[in-house]
């Protein structure tokens, strides 16, 4: 019995570690950003960790107002794609942290 109440103190030591180096993490991802390029250099953004567009540039090119599907769905492709890569850079970061325990997203 006396075991179980200091292996659940480590655990609960553990715990509160764990939460702490998430919440650095978050806090660190948040001022990361992502590159994306699309269409041969058509559409260009960079998105920061909170998944905020920092910049959008459209080249010339891609402006065809008798296409404006295509404009859309270039712009659409790349915020997917920063999208998906800053959900895959906070995976790795959190991966990191919790050892591979694949915990849900939101636990801390």
């Amino acid at each position: 019995m006396f075991g179980n109440k200091a292996q659940m103190a480590g655990m609960m030591k553990k715990a509160r570690k764990m939460q702490e180096d998430m919440q650095r993490m978050q806090e660190e991802i948040k001022k990361k950003t992502v590159d994306v390029t699309v269409g041969g250099g058509a559409v260009s953004l960079v998105m920061n960790g909170e998944k905020q567009i920092i910049s959008l540039s459209i080249s010339k090119e891609a402006i065809d107002p008798e296409d404006s599907e295509m404009l859309e769905d270039l712009i659409t492709s790349a915020v997917n794609e920063a999208v998906k890569k800053v959900d895959s850079m906070t995976a790795e970061g959190l991966g990191k942290i919790t050892g591979g325990l694949g915990l849900p997203g939101g636990m801390f």
